[in-house]
């Protein structure tokens, strides 16, 4: 961490705090966070409700503010990152710091209050997850670090379940390991072609560390993994024959994007990096269609199957 970047802070506005809570990340967050929701079995109140996703929201910007505070002199170094507000010169890091703090204590303590203190705990053990164990602990250290780290953005379906029953089943579970076991083949897809940005600040992404033929190599065994988690909660009875059907496909088609970038090399056409973008594309794709699919299930199907 740097403290020269941005020593003398430009004004922020409106739009460089909104920057802070990567947006972009956060629609994937509250999308997963409203589908736990909505397939957990019983009810909530629609104000309720509204509360747990509002407050799954607040807690990851605020997890996404405390990341960029900490990484500002990556970022500076980075061309994709670049022109975020701190390494733009539009906020200062303090500034930034006291946003994440407090965006991340409001949401937990709403949380707590409103729906119940076990949601408002797996809240706060994401946020911490997120800004201390993968940012400042795993990312600089180990080529690992989405693989363990992949954790924090897998535990909104939880919150969005637990906000609805009271407690931790098998279920919110296998959503989670879902979202865990996605991370890595998403991310080193990105990792692939912007990998002489983190070679550039020194992160050790396993595509930096270890090399594009093992990078892809895991991108395939995760990619493979995927298939039979994905369909895990229709396989042990937590969902029905349409959340089954819309996994396996789903997930088929994964492996299918997967299969280019796992046996093929840079050749000379125009975009060398062209399989992996189309990957790291429908990995996005994917994760909201699943989820949209376990929603659609438990509307249509209309019937409680194993918590």
């Amino acid at each position: 961490m740097n403290s020269t970047v941005s020593a003398i802070a430009l004004p922020a506005d409106w739009r460089d705090f909104l920057a802070l809570t990567k947006p972009r990340v956060m629609s994937l967050v509250i999308f997963t966070g409203l589908c736990g929701m909505l397939a957990a079995p019983g009810h909530i109140h629609p104000v309720l409700g509204f509360t747990a996703i509002l407050c799954i929201a607040i807690g990851a910007g605020g997890a996404a503010a405390l990341n960029q505070w900490w990484e500002s002199d990556l970022d500076a170094g980075m061309r994709r990152t670049a022109d975020r507000p701190l390494p733009a010169g539009r906020m200062d890091r303090e500034t930034a710091r006291d946003f994440g703090v407090g965006l991340s204590a409001a949401s937990v303590l709403v949380m707590g209050l409103a729906i119940g203190w076990l949601a408002g705990l797996i809240l706060a053990i994401s946020i911490v997850y997120y800004a201390v164990v993968y940012t400042i602990w795993l990312k600089p250290r180990t080529p690992q670090n989405i693989v363990i780290g992949g954790g924090a953005g897998a535990f909104p379906p939880m919150i969005g379940w637990i906000a609805v029953t009271g407690d931790i089943t098998l279920m919110p579970v296998l959503l989670f390991a879902i979202i865990f076991i996605w991370t890595p083949p998403h991310f080193w897809a990105l990792a692939l072609f912007v990998q002489s940005d983190y070679a550039k600040v020194g992160i050790p992404m396993l595509p930096v560390v270890a090399g594009e033929k093992t990078t892809r190599r895991q991108i395939l065994l995760y990619s493979l993994a995927l298939l039979p988690i994905a369909a895990a909660p229709w396989l042990v009875g937590g969902t029905g024959i349409i959340y089954g059907m819309a996994a396996l496909a789903l997930s088929g088609l994964f492996l299918g994007f997967a299969l280019p970038v796992a046996f093929r090399t840079r050749t000379g056409e125009d975009d060398p990096m062209r399989p992996e973008k189309r990957l790291f594309g429908y990995s996005v794709l994917y994760l909201f269609a699943l989820f949209a699919a376990l929603v659609a299930d438990r509307v249509i199907w209309g019937q409680e199957f194993v918590r």
